[in-house]
């Protein structure tokens, strides 16, 4: 029994003796080093373009009319804001730092913004209500901005074909801006009904709105192609500040001799871009940018 007992203590401190060498062992064994291509495919520097289209919505903060009714309530020379109905455009030059699935992105832009809005105006005779005059105010803005945002990108997948998302901020600048004021009625008052239209008033508007900041966030495809990668995106831009110029107000003749007041002003805009990036770290024949 002794001797039973003495073989299996023998077994059991050669077994514990051949692990810890055995673990020793692997513990000197280097570490298998990441290959080149990996190492290289962790960041890259893209250049590119971009162009597309946008849709405006502008949405009052306060309101203001230059003309208040004595006999009938304000609520019915309202302005009514039509949204995301016009297109713009716009045109981006991208440039970003791509770090293990992390994009880091400058992408400064020109863009082109339309948005419309109209009111009514009604005049009567108090002592005979069939005389009556209708106004209607269609009014289109166009604005033109250079926009500054920076975003972070993430990339979903990281096969040819990339998913992402992306948020960011922007800080828009005002070019210029132009309004176009078209005035149609109906007249009652001349013995019958007459329609007509004015012809269009159009006049520089750029005094009535300022710069402002806004948040953005947005989903999109990258195509690799070669060495070059085509790019599909759709961005929402929200409009965090006040676009409107409050101290010019009144201050444009003409549109106030309509009636017309600049309300204040947040601008939200769709954004739809199609473009290339370039890499610009090294390439060769037998070796690429791209993730294989």
């Amino acid at each position: 029994m002794k001797i039973i007992l003495t073989l299996i203590l023998a077994v059991l401190i050669s077994a514990t003796g051949f692990s810890q060498f055995k673990r020793k062992s692997n513990n000197l064994l280097p570490k298998p080093k990441p290959t080149q291509q990996n190492k290289f495919l962790e960041k890259q520097w893209w250049l590119g373009f971009k162009a597309g289209t946008n849709f405006a919505q502008a949405k009052p903060i306060k309101s203001y009319t230059v003309m208040v009714p004595t006999n009938y309530a304000a609520e019915l020379n309202v302005k009514s804001y039509d949204s995301f109905l016009k297109t713009g455009s716009q045109a981006t030059l991208e440039a970003t730092f791509y770090f293990k699935g992390f994009s880091f992105s400058l992408q400064p832009t020109y863009r082109h913004t339309r948005f419309t809005y109209f009111n009514q105006f009604r005049w009567y005779n108090a002592e005979n209500s069939a005389e009556t005059l209708e106004l209607r105010y269609d009014q289109e803005q166009k604005l033109d901005y250079a926009d500054f945002p920076f975003f972070i990108k993430y990339d979903i997948l990281r096969n040819k074909l990339r998913p992402y998302v992306q948020v960011g901020i922007v800080y828009s600048m005002l070019i210029n801006a132009n309004k176009a004021v078209s005035i149609t009625g109906t007249d009652y008052a001349s013995g019958g009904t007459n329609q007509f239209a004015n012809e269009t008033i159009i006049v520089g508007a750029k005094d009535l709105f300022e710069n402002y900041w806004g948040l953005v966030a947005g989903v999109g495809l990258d195509y690799n192609l070669g060495n070059v990668r085509v790019v599909l995106e759709g961005s929402y831009l929200k409009g965090m500040s006040n676009i409107s110029h409050t101290k010019n107000r009144f201050s444009n003749d003409r549109l106030a001799g309509i009636g017309d007041a600049q309300d204040d002003l947040k601008l939200n805009n769709i954004v739809i871009s199609a473009g290339v990036l370039f890499p610009m770290r090294f390439l060769s024949s037998n070796f690429k940018t791209l993730d294989r």
